[in-house]
């Protein structure tokens, strides 16, 4: 009988193996599992090098995975100033001056995360509520949702953004009474910035990254699924795992912009190893609904005079769609409106219907604004859910966006498992928080629409069972069982036996990765 290398005694394991559900204890060798059972069964691998975890009868359940997270920008982002809980523009503007007076060495003043809703002025901060705060350097605050973002005086002429500036699958916004731009930046004019804001040096971006896996560990993540601001990202995470820095697993989503140097290479959904591997092709086909950017069949209930916008043309996203399909390549596209799902799906089935390929596994990420017809051909087309349960939480202005009619087809995750979907679960952190935990708790808690809640069952299994599936990792990881990898979270309390309500409270005590403790509490 082989020795463990590593064992896992007086525990709660919930395998989510449906053959073996439950369990004491787990014996782990050479960072694979290679028994689960009673504390006896188990003691039989112990032997005298081998190190026992006593779980004192915690959780013991699959490593937590998860489906969508910009990590680089997460790192980023802790280095910068951080608006997440601002209450108001004045508040921000307070904000701000610290910051600048704090920190006098920044060339640039950038931060993120505020939220024009929980504002008490209720309306978006532009560039003169900037300029009254910090007027000798560069502002530029983007959205929590990622889609929009403010800029002072300073930014936009350096940007070099002017009231005649044009840009594809983008928006200006100008001032009323002047026709300036007024600071505010939506989807694609973003860019106009960031391409003048200094790149952080190689030092600087591996910092970021450290200090996010870190905290991605601590919150009982074994996975990410890594969305690359750029190949900048993947070389420095490729730097890191072969300097053995890197705590967790990753697969990885290349922007679409690195799509001809992927097919060049001869690069395929797959190619790495268990640590590090290429993952699906990244594209943002629509905004979001915070923003009022994600795309609608109808209006905005609360602004009847945008639908939101399309970040391509149905030409041109098909041609994308279908050069990585044939390619061999996972796609992975953002759509939240249900004009975008509209339009995403009619590029899929083409694309399927031209190169059929049986175990594609393509994904839509947030799944947002649903109605029946559009969850039929998810299903008929065998396209995975890629959604993002905090969102329950956070976007608590839906029904004001959407009205009492569509807002109950907003995240029906309910609806999709029982259609038959995948359901893969991520966090979309920095949107949202990166803790997995507050995720399951969203999606069994929901106060809203409550139809659509999930079990406990179903929501671990998003984040473990199908987003191995959503990797082509269904062999390897997303239970515990023998023959697996060793990815294992031990969690304070067990899900199973607390109040819904209960579930946001519970911690993580062990975090193991390949059979290595990378972060114990």
């Amino acid at each position: 009988m082989l020795e463990a290398t590593l064992a896992i005694l007086n525990g709660k394991v919930m395998t989510l193996n449906p053959n073996q559900p439950k369990a004491e204890a787990v014996a782990i060798q050479d960072g694979k599992i290679v028994a689960v059972g009673s504390n006896k069964e188990i003691r039989k691998y112990a032997g005298n090098k081998t190190k026992i975890i006593n779980a004192k009868g915690k959780m013991v359940i699959p490593g937590f995975v998860d489906c969508h997270v910009h990590l680089t920008g997460f790192g980023k982002i802790l280095q910068t100033l951080e608006l997440r809980n601002t209450k108001s523009i004045k508040e921000m503007q307070q904000k701000l001056r610290e910051y600048a007076e704090k920190n006098p060495e920044k060339s640039w003043i950038r931060g993120g995360r505020w939220d024009q809703e929980r504002f008490a002025e209720k309306r978006y901060p532009i560039r003169s509520d900037l300029d009254a705060a910090v007027a000798g350097k560069p502002v530029f605050l983007v959205r929590v949702c990622g889609h929009i973002a403010v800029a002072n005086s300073k930014a936009l002429q350096l940007a070099d953004i002017r009231k005649e500036t044009k840009i594809d699958g983008g928006k200006i916004d100008l001032d009323e009474i002047t026709g300036e731009p007024n600071g505010i930046l939506r989807e694609n004019a973003m860019d106009l910035v960031w391409k003048v804001i200094p790149k952080p040096s190689q030092n600087e971006s591996e910092e970021a990254c450290l200090v996010a896996c870190e905290k991605a560990v601590e919150a009982g993540l074994t996975c990410v699924h890594w969305i690359l601001g750029s190949a900048d990202d993947m070389r420095v995470i490729q730097k890191l795992d072969a300097e053995g820095k890197l705590r967790l697993r990753v697969y990885a989503g290349i922007p679409v912009d690195c799509l001809d140097e992927l097919i060049n290479l001869g690069l395929l959904t797959g190619f790495g190893n268990d640590m590090v591997k290429i993952g699906f092709v990244k594209i943002l086909a629509d905004g979001s609904l915070g923003g009022r950017t994600a795309a609608l069949k109808k209006p905005y209930f609360d602004e009847p005079e945008t639908s939101g916008m399309l970040l391509y043309t149905q030409k041109d996203l098909s041609q994308l769609v279908l050069k990585a399909h044939k390619a061999g390549l996972q796609l992975a596209v953002h759509a939240i409106g249900d004009h975008a799902m509209e339009v995403v799906l009619e590029t899929l089935e083409k694309a399927l219907k031209a190169h059929p390929r049986k175990n594609h596994r393509h994904r839509i990420e947030h799944c947002s604004v649903l109605n029946p017809k559009l969850i039929k051909r998810m299903k008929h087309s065998k396209i995975i859910a890629s959604v993002q349960p905090h969102f329950i939480v956070s976007d608590f202005w839906v029904p004001d966006r959407l009205g009492r009619k569509r807002a109950p087809w907003v995240y029906p995750l309910k609806t999709l498992l029982t259609e038959g979907i995948v359901v893969a679960s991520g966090s979309d952190c920095p949107v949202e928080p990166i803790n997995p935990i507050l995720g399951v708790w969203a999606a069994v808690a929901r106060k809203s629409f409550t139809r659509e809640s999930l079990t406990v069952q179903e929501a671990l299994k998003t984040y473990t069972i199908n987003a191995a599936y959503a990797s082509f990792d269904d062999g390897k990881k997303g239970t515990i069982e023998a023959g697996k990898l060793a990815d294992i979270t031990i969690l304070s309390a067990n899900l199973f036996e607390v109040q819904p309500d209960e579930i946001k409270n519970a911690k993580v005590v062990m975090t193991i990765v390949g059979g290595k403790i990378v972060y114990a509490s």
